[in-house]
């Protein structure tokens, strides 16, 4: 049985050649290419950058969580003391519980994230004729909270269950399987979703700034000092800055999306934002109820989100400079 391309050659005249791939085919070829490994470059270095920035900070983002569904009063030193108790009793490796489910959210939310914000960057760069280059404001602005909005709203039931492996004891829930059973069995499958709403008004300030702070002080530091690339130190102070702004302009809404994902294990009964919100208030206060753990958040933040900016930035240089080593050996 013969191929496209012998049937082709066998109706040739003498002389003949096969007619090559136009140039601008070749060039639709390489340009799908090129895209294509720019997609996969940016879901790996998200997911490594999202991966090594929570790993950091898991410790002090459990102590967080569990300060914000109880109503005992938050301060750096009973933070500590928690810390410390669950170090005697339950061993080191106790302060990263729940991180296991916490990876499993992150690296899927992490490369989402940067990848669709690279990919929002040039969608609105070609719409407002700014195609390669530093976005305007707006625009700047409104592809981080559409980035963090899209990566949120395809893992959050990953956050539900993260939220509920740092509140509760290991004999409850032995895996992120077993979460998924037992809140399906016992609470429902829309109890996965519960929080989703305070979530989503959360995440696009919360993104939209982190991301707009982080490439506004790139783009202010390139004007001023003449080098193009930051220092990785310059790197980590810029994300350090918009992790602090982001998670301030957010924080309350991160307070309620706890609140309502573990109301199930808590004892509360949590069904709106707004019932929420004044639950918190008339039993603990605006802001030891609506800000609890702010300042350790303004710890834990920024060296998260100045980590996972740097990261991100540096493997995407790495591996463009792989990518034109190889080109270049050949």
């Amino acid at each position: 049985m013969g191929t496209g391309v012998q049937e082709q050659r066998a109706t040739l005249g003498q002389g003949e050649v096969l007619p090559l791939d136009s140039p601008s085919q070749a060039e639709g070829s390489y340009e799908g290419l090129r895209h294509t490994r720019s997609v996969l470059n940016s879901l790996f270095s998200g997911a490594l950058a999202g991966a090594l920035a929570k790993t950091a900070v898991a410790p002090l983002d459990r102590t967080k969580i569990i300060f914000q569904v109880s109503s005992a009063r938050f301060s750096a030193k009973e933070a500590y003391r928690l810390i410390y108790r669950t170090y005697l009793k339950n061993g080191f490796l106790s302060l990263w519980r729940g991180n296991s489910a916490t990876m499993v959210r992150v690296i899927p939310y992490a490369a989402i994230q940067f990848c669709s914000h690279e990919q929002y960057k040039g969608l609105l760069g070609g719409y407002y004729g700014f195609q390669g280059k530093v976005l305007p404001p707006v625009p700047r602005l409104l592809a981080g909270s559409m980035a963090g909005t899209t990566a949120a709203m395809v893992t959050y039931p990953l956050d539900m269950v993260r939220a509920r492996m740092a509140v509760t004891p290991k004999e409850m829930y032995s895996n992120i399987l077993h979460v998924f059973v037992r809140i399906s069995r016992e609470e429902g499958l829309k109890t996965l979703y519960r929080g989703f709403t305070p979530t989503m008004l959360g995440v696009i300030p919360y993104a939209g700034l982190s991301f707009f702070t982080y490439e506004t002080l790139k783009k202010v530091h390139a004007e001023r000092s003449g080098r193009p690339h930051p220092y990785s130190y310059e790197r980590l102070a810029f994300g350090a800055c918009a992790g602090l702004l982001g998670q301030s302009a957010s924080y309350p809404l991160d307070v309620v999306r706890r609140r309502m994902q573990t109301a199930g294990v808590t004892g509360h009964t949590y069904g709106t934002i707004l019932g929420t919100m004044k639950d918190i208030v008339s039993e603990e206060g605006v802001v030891r109820g609506l800000y609890k753990g702010l300042s350790m958040n303004w710890v834990k933040g920024p060296i998260a989100v100045g980590i996972s900016f740097t990261t991100f930035d540096l493997t995407q240089i790495l591996l463009r400079k792989l990518h034109q080593m190889g080109y270049t050996a050949r």
